[in-house]
């Protein structure tokens, strides 16, 4: 099992960056294939980047590609979503989330984080 907590969450005017950190707890972090989604009110969970177990492989939802960067520590059992140039529709509850096996669909994974709001502002 592990359990993950999220943070880093804020306030941002357009086009400003916030990095979301997500820490896990347990030995077998590595073996995760970790994800970040994001829900804003009255719509679906949505996925946003997923990062396989060493970090070779990453993927992006088209509407952050060039703009998000997700990244892990190993070491540190942490995974990272830098955020750049922010837009208001980028605004909503993120969750990290982990699994075994690579995926973009939210019920597909097995553990999640608390959420951390971000709001950026117009």
């Amino acid at each position: 099992q592990v359990q993950l907590v999220a943070s880093g969450g804020g306030l941002v005017q357009a086009g400003g960056s916030l990095r979301l950190s997500c820490s896990a707890s347990g030995r077998t972090f590595s073996r995760y294939y970790m994800g970040w989604f994001r829900q804003s009110p009255g719509k679906e969970r949505e996925f946003v980047a997923a990062i396989s177990w060493s970090g070779g492989r990453t993927s992006y939802a088209d509407c952050v590609k060039g703009r998000f960067t997700i990244a892990r520590d190993n070491a540190n059992n942490t995974v990272y979503l830098q955020m750049n140039s922010l837009k208001p529709e980028d605004t909503a509850v993120y969750y990290c989330s982990a699994r075994y096996y690579y995926s973009e669909v939210p019920s597909e994974y097995d553990y999640w984080g608390q959420g951390t709001q971000v709001t950026v502002s117009s």
